[in-house]
This record gives C-alpha cells, structure tokens and sequence, in this order.
C-alpha cells in the first residue's frame, strides 16, 4: 500500500464535498477528494447524487419535456404552427447524459485547476492517529491531518418493496425510462415525485400520484400549495391525498399498488411503472465509521453540532449525511463554511435563509416562515399578494398562473418570508433571500425600482401589498 498525506481530506464529491474541497484548497491547504461514482465507461462522475441522479438530469428532463408541451399546446397561440411533433426520447436522454457529462468533467477540470489530488473509488476510515486519521481507497491509504465527510443520502425504499430500477423506480431509474409509460404512478408527491411526473405528465403519460400525507406539500406555504395543487390538477396530474399504501407486485405488465383511500375504500393502482419518491436516508454504508467512533444517529446520519463538527477532533460533516434540509445548496453552504473554520475562519450559514425550489411548471420557491408556521408561533405578521395574471411580463410570456406572497412582522416589518409559485420562482427568490439576509423590510423592496416589464414587478408589487397600496392590481 501507497500512503499519502494531506492536511484535509474530503470523502464524498458531490455539492457538499467538491465545494468544501476547492474551498479549502483557495485557503492554501492539501487538498485530497474521494468520490466513487462511476459513468457508463467506468470513469470518475463526480458531483453525487445531484449531477448525476438527481437536480442536473432532473431539469435537464424537465426543460425538454417543457419545450415539448409549449410546443404541442401553446405554439399555436403565438401563430406557429407545426406538423407530426414527436418525441424521441432515447434523444432526449441522450441530451440528459451529455448535460451530465458536462457537469462531471466541469468538476475534474476544477480538482486540476485547483491542485486538489482526486482519488476515484469509495473512502473508508482505517483508524485515527496522532498525526490525524487513515482512510482507505482502494488499494491506497491516505493521512489526513483534518477529514471533511460529505457522503450525501440514497433513496428511501418502501419497506419490502426494494427498488429494481425497471418496473419500480427511485429517482436513478425515474431518469433512465426509455419510453414513455401509458400509466405511471408515483409514491410520495415531493418535491423529485412531482418533478419526475411533471415530465412523463407532459410527454404523454397518465399519471396518478398517491400521498400518505391528508395535506398537498405540508411543508409549502397553505396557500402557495392549494395554487400549485389546482395547477397540477389542471394540468392533469391525479393527486390522492391520505391514501395508506399495501401491497405492491410487479407483474409481466407492470406494478400493482394496493391502497386504501382517504374515505377508507380499498383500491387498486396498475401502472407501467411505479416511481417511489418517500424521502432520502443519510449514507454512510461503507464509511466504516465504527472504526474510529465517529457518532451516528438512530438514522444513520453522522451527528454535529451547529458548525458541523463530530464527536471526533478535526472531523467534519455536512450535506444531507447531517441535520437540516437535503438541499445541494444547503451542502455548498456548510463545505464552504467548515474549509474556513479549519483555516480558523468563521464560516457562516443562516438555515432561516436557505431557499426551497420545486422546478414543476408553475415553479415553486420560498424562504423564510409560512403563514402556518407563523400562527402556530403567535406571531403577528402582515401578508400581501400579487397575482401573476396582472403582471405584463407574465401575460407576454402567456403564463399568468401563480403569485408572489410576502410575510412580515407587524410591528417591525421585517420580512419574515418570501412564497412563489409561478413563472421563473427559482429564480426570483434570490431577491427575497439577499433581502431576508440583510433584515430588510418589505417596504425596502417596495421601493426599490424594478425593471419594466419583468417579472420580479411583481415582488414589489406583493411588498406594496403588504401594506395595501398595490398600483397594478
């Protein structure tokens, strides 16, 4: 065995991991990152879950399946006219495998631009020392004075119902469907469910969605979800809320799904294809943890206090293998953070801050506290609304659906959330969190000029509302 040493070594190389190991390279130090995802060849595919499984293929999906709807149903409407429209979706895919590929070899270019000594295989601890800790890869032991974990999450699979990637799909197989299934039902409406159903949805599938939950994205502001549930509705996607699912079996011809209704009455569910999207679990298979002590919880995720550090000196964790949100972002945030406070820095994140984006059509993104949340607290707040169907941008881009809600305390008004649902949310929310983390009130973005016509009109114009003196509505 080759043994190398480092003073930081990154186990894991995807939002969370990448971006804590250039951190820590920029801030001078040795700088080793381990990552195991293969491509087809059998080459490195750094990035996660996120480029390679999950938010890049996903939106790459999600933009062809767009065009391809604009294109069938809304085309007409601005005078273009197209004969015998198809679809071809092994090029689709293809597409999808290249915008991947883009993304993994943009991360490569990155270690070498950096200097950071990337190490293909998965990363194991050996044992703790007094110099630091061992871990393994592969064949090769390295030493490394500081140890960033950044493992990320799998799928959660239903309890006896493991995922074969062919008939019953996690968000890996939901990406790799080679043609478009006449029936597909998903398991969870979250966040990958909707987007993965949104996009067979548009290219032709009937799509039925079965939720355990009695309310339509509980975690989404009350009144954002009831505009994106009749969006959804409309659109034609079968949302059953309350449903207890039973028995699955895969069959020659696809999947049956026993479940019981929310008014008690037994049902049946044939699809093509089943997508079970029932949240993630931390991942730490394989790490070897035990082998020096590192502390997990009862969910397997790695335990840290609020700057990310374990029980163990000089190792850190972060991503969705910790507390928090999975959101790529939310890892970024927290690798940043610890590459500074091992350089004795003070790192920041602010979880009050971290946006949330749902990339269906409408989008949906928020920050900050719903309407709901603030009740429960007793808190007094002040709402105000703007409606997308008043906004010029919106009526010349033909997609009116949605709004922009704004939250503020009533004594104070400081912003205390921001809630889209609409046209580009995803990208507008960034105002509402550059806003919330400068503690701004919602009367600074009502005076600040926005462009004209834009669509971010109509987040001043949901600030003017607050205090009742909209002019376009």
């Amino acid at each position: 065995m080759s043994t190398n040493s480092f003073d930081v070594i990154v186990i894991g190389g995807g939002p969370g991991g990448y971006i804590a190991a250039i951190r820590a390279a920029q801030l001078g130090f040795q700088v080793a990152c381990i990552d195991e995802w293969k491509n087809a060849k059998g080459g490195p595919a750094p990035g996660g879950t996120c480029t390679n499984v999950g938010c890049i293929p996903s939106k790459a999906l999600l933009q062809s399946s767009e065009h391809y709807e604009q294109a069938h149903h809304h085309f007409a409407d601005h005078g273009i006219g197209l004969k015998d429209l198809s679809i071809d979706v092994t090029k689709m895919l293809g597409r999808k495998d290249t915008v991947v590929k883009q993304n993994n070899d943009g991360i490569l270019y990155l270690f070498k631009k950096n200097k950071i000594s990337f190490f293909h295989g998965r990363g194991a601890f050996a044992g703790a020392g007094e110099g630091g800790y061992q871990v393994t890869v592969g064949e090769q032991t390295l030493s490394g004075k500081q140890v960033i974990v950044a493992t990320g999450s799998n799928a959660r699979a239903l309890p006896g119902t493991p995922f074969d990637e062919e008939s019953i799909l996690s968000n890996d197989g939901a990406l790799r469907i080679g043609a478009v299934p006449k029936k597909l039902g998903l398991i969870g409406a979250g966040v990958i469910g909707l987007e993965m159903g949104s996009v067979w949805r548009r290219l032709g599938a009937e799509v039925t969605v079965l939720e355990g939950l009695p309310t339509f994205l509980g975690a989404v502001d009350e009144q954002i979800a009831k505009e994106a549930h009749k969006a959804f509705v409309k659109q034609g996607l079968k949302i059953e809320l309350g449903v207890k699912v039973g028995e699955i079996k895969r069959g020659k011809k696809g999947v049956s799904v026993q479940y019981t209704s929310a008014k008690g009455e037994a049902q049946t569910l044939d699809v093509d294809k089943l997508i079970v999207s029932i949240g993630r679990v931390p991942n730490t298979i394989g790490l070897n943890a035990e082998a020096v002590g590192l502390k997990l919880d009862e969910r397997g995720a790695i335990v840290v206090d609020d700057e990310c550090r374990t029980n163990l000196p000089g190792v850190w964790a972060v991503g969705d293998v910790v507390r928090g949100p999975m959101l790529a972002h939310k890892a970024e945030e927290e690798g940043v953070a610890v590459a500074e406070r091992i350089a004795g820095q003070h790192g920041h994140v602010n979880f009050n801050t971290v946006p949330w984006v749902i990339y269906t059509s409408p989008e949906i993104a928020w920050v900050g506290q719903t309407e709901q949340q603030l009740k429960a607290a007793g808190r007094a707040y002040k709402a105000g609304t703007f409606p997308f169907l008043a906004n010029g941008r919106a009526r010349a881009l033909g997609d009116t659906t949605g709004m922009v809600k704004f939250l503020a305390d009533a004594a104070t008004d400081e912003i205390l959330g921001v809630h889209i649902v609409g046209p580009m949310a995803s990208e507008l929310i960034a105002e509402a969190v550059v806003a919330m983390e400068f503690r701004a009130s919602s009367e600074d973005i009502a005076r600040i000029c926005h462009a004209h016509p834009s669509l971010s009109e109509a987040t001043k114009e949901a600030a003017l509302a607050v205090d009742k003196r909209t002019l376009n509505f």
